[in-house]
């Protein structure tokens, strides 16, 4: 029997969503796995990103290149017919959003600002706290509906069923990977005596400057540090929110009008991402909302002492190799900071265990625990109907 695997790219347009997309595909040997060939349904903007293999078939229907709206229409009409005619034994929905008739499907739990209403909320009465909520609801009804349901983090599972309650089908939890890019060693940290105004000691933050991402706090928290006379300065990282980007303006005026220590790049490209990485000496991440928090994995595999929030799933995945603080408290935020500023050794000893901690989280094994589960849960679907 040929055994084909569906893959409903139709929400995927670049993101975390994307890499992992990427990652999944090239990294599998299919010839290790249960399946003969892969069909994919994406816009053609996200199909070109995915290498030619000869058991890998792209489908772009013109729909699928234009807005949502037509997009989630093509989804509900369309590809339930479209599985069954490429002969599809499960399909695989990685956007976390599906409402056909196609069955067995597995999906994936990849965004938690729709199952934290605090988190939700910040965004008060604008246009994408509707959205949020109904995304919210399309979202419980697909993991309720579905075969099974892959989670990133157990806190993310915890966090989701705590609003769908249990779900019938099968669930697992699999973590995304690293790329070897981000590999560096530790260096060998330095006092903070050896840097000066033209040599500062670089705090790194990447990020979207978000409702929930916090930077306007870490601006402020490292502006005290500027008060004491100490070198410091602070590079923030990733595109922007622009109610947010306004209010992180608004602190940035108001502590560094002259542009000298706070520098925000904007977007960068992700293949280019690690040398931000490279020429930074500390890591931050004040994130109140993740589900599987990949930057701090980055700055982890970077070799790169961090001060991090103690919300989400930040404590599953970097232990006891950081320093915690609450993002939405400056003084936590600055204590973090100094705890780690003035102790070379401190550093030392908690890069060297994040880097260590790091490289469990591997492209390899998400690809092969990915595939395994969807094959167990399309052979139970199959024994069972």
């Amino acid at each position: 029997m040929v055994k084909v695997i569906g893959i409903d790219a139709t929400n995927i347009r670049g993101g975390g969503g994307l890499t992992h997309l990427v990652e999944l595909l090239e990294s599998i040997n299919l010839t290790k796995t249960d399946f003969d060939r892969v069909v994919i349904w994406g816009g053609a903007s996200v199909l070109k990103k995915l290498n030619d293999r000869p058991w890998l078939i792209k489908r772009n229907p013109s729909a699928l290149n234009k807005g949502l709206l037509k997009r989630v229409l093509w989804q509900y009409l369309f590809l339930s017919k479209a599985a069954v005619d490429e002969l599809c034994t499960v399909l695989f929905v990685p956007g976390g959003s599906y409402a056909g008739s196609f069955h067995p499907v597995v999906t994936m739990s990849q965004n938690l600002l729709p199952f934290e209403m605090n988190e939700l909320l910040r965004y008060g009465w604008t246009l994408f706290t509707p959205k949020l909520l109904l995304l919210r609801l399309i979202q419980s009804r697909t993991f309720k509906n579905c075969e099974g349901v892959i989670f990133l983090t157990e806190y993310a599972r915890k966090t989701v069923l705590a609003v769908t309650g249990n779900l019938l089908g099968r669930t697992c939890i699999i973590p995304h990977g690293l790329s070897p890019r981000f590999n560096l060693a530790p260096k060998p940290q330095k006092s903070l005596a050896e840097y000066d105004d033209s040599n500062p000691y670089r705090i790194l933050y990447v990020s979207i400057i978000d409702e929930y991402k916090h930077q306007w706090h870490v601006v402020r928290a490292v502006a005290a540090l500027r008060k004491k006379g100490w070198p410091i300065a602070i590079d923030l990282v990733g595109p922007a929110y622009q109610p947010a980007l306004k209010r992180l303006n608004a602190v940035i005026d108001s502590t560094d009008a002259r542009d000298n220590w706070v520098h925000y790049h904007g977007s960068i490209p992700f293949e280019e991402l690690h040398s931000q990485y490279a020429r930074a000496d500390l890591g931050i991440f004040a994130s109140s909302c993740e589900n599987m928090p990949n930057i701090l994995l980055e700055m982890m595999s970077s070799g790169l002492p961090i001060a991090c929030s103690n919300r989400g799933p930040m404590p599953e995945i970097l232990l006891d190799s950081g320093v915690y603080f609450d993002p939405e408290s400056v003084d936590q935020i600055l204590s973090a900071l100094l705890c780690l500023i003035k102790s070379p050794r401190l550093r030392t000893q908690l890069s060297e265990k994040s880097y260590s901690y790091a490289w469990q989280y591997s492209w390899t094994q998400c690809v092969s625990e990915t595939f395994n589960f969807i094959n167990e849960v399309a052979l139970k679907y199959r024994k069972n109907n």
